[in-house]
């Protein structure tokens, strides 16, 4: 049986904290959250930031680098996936469309990026287009795509493509003949996001379909779908991801404790199937990554 590897995304970008106690806000409770999180089964941490105060997402590069020192001086063996997602969340005003009304945090791609090129971290993501996103939309233009993948390439970090819908693999691939992106690099099948790709094997297979041949993927889905879609991951041969960014609940009307309860539960699903997780190091080796 195949060995997927096990992402566990830590707190997102949502308006999830400060109401759903689990959900880790500063820096120090974040890195904990991470090497919990692989302590339970999980080889990658993706991370957000929030604003200690708020509970907002925060793109403050200071932010990041204590979550990074704090873990790497830990001597946790997790790997680090930093997002470059955040500063895309875009709302018109309704009087003057043209303009971001209260809740949009657009920035341009060198404020979405700086901590990657800072850090330096071993993955990083790059949302591969724009897409509805709830009651807004999140946007990710072709030149601002091609930006942010070059800082990534600048730092030495491997590219995780986050594809919410069909399009979005279509530009990767032209981006990738191009050069603009590196030739293999990380697949993320984004599912149940409204609205972008519904969760549902359907959807995960033709996505999956349309991905070069012998890519690495993986997929996840949000809320109550995101063990059904491990599940169905695992079985088609792809990684798998879990987490309270995508999550908040072990199972229905029972909210997680912690992200280790989460990864707990994908284990124990991996287990089911015959399947082991991919230890930390070994991960490293099935992405080509170099060892730590």
């Amino acid at each position: 049986m195949p060995t997927p590897i096990l992402t566990c995304a830590i707190t997102g970008g949502d308006d999830t904290a400060g109401r759903f106690p689990a959900v880790p806000v500063t820096p120090r409770q974040i890195a904990e959250s991470a090497i919990e999180a692989c302590r339970a089964g999980a080889a990658i941490a993706h991370i957000h930031v929030r604003d200690p105060a708020t509970g907002r997402p925060s793109l403050d590069p200071a932010l990041y680098r204590e979550v990074v020192e704090r873990v790497r001086d830990s001597g946790s063996p997790v790997i680090l996936n930093l997002t470059t997602g955040a500063g895309a969340r875009f709302l018109p005003d309704a009087s003057a469309p043209n303009t971001a009304a209260a809740g949009s945090n657009l920035r341009p791609p060198a404020e979405r990026c700086a901590h990657i090129l800072e850090l330096r971290p071993e993955i990083c993501t790059l949302d591969m287009g724009t897409l509805n996103f709830g009651k807004g939309a999140l946007i990710n233009v072709p030149d601002h795509i091609e930006a942010i993948a070059a800082v990534i390439r600048e730092a030495g970090s491997k590219t995780e493509l986050e594809i919410f819908d069909t399009g979005h693999i279509a530009l990767a691939r032209h981006l990738i003949d191009r050069g603009v992106i590196e030739p293999e690099p990380l697949w993320q099948l984004v599912l149940g996001v409204p609205w972008g790709a519904p969760a549902n094997s359907e959807t995960m297979m033709h996505l999956r379909g349309q991905l070069p041949a012998g890519a690495r993927w993986a997929a996840f889905g949000i809320g109550r779908q995101e063990f059904p879609m491990l599940a169905q991951a695992a079985l088609l041969g792809g990684h798998v991801r879990v987490g309270l960014e995508d999550n908040l609940y072990l199972k229905q009307g029972v909210q997680a404790r912690s992200n280790a309860e989460l990864v707990g539960r994908a284990v124990e699903i991996l287990h089911a199937l015959d399947m082991e997780p991919a230890a930390p190091d070994e991960a490293r080796r099935m992405i080509g990554l170099p060892p730590r």
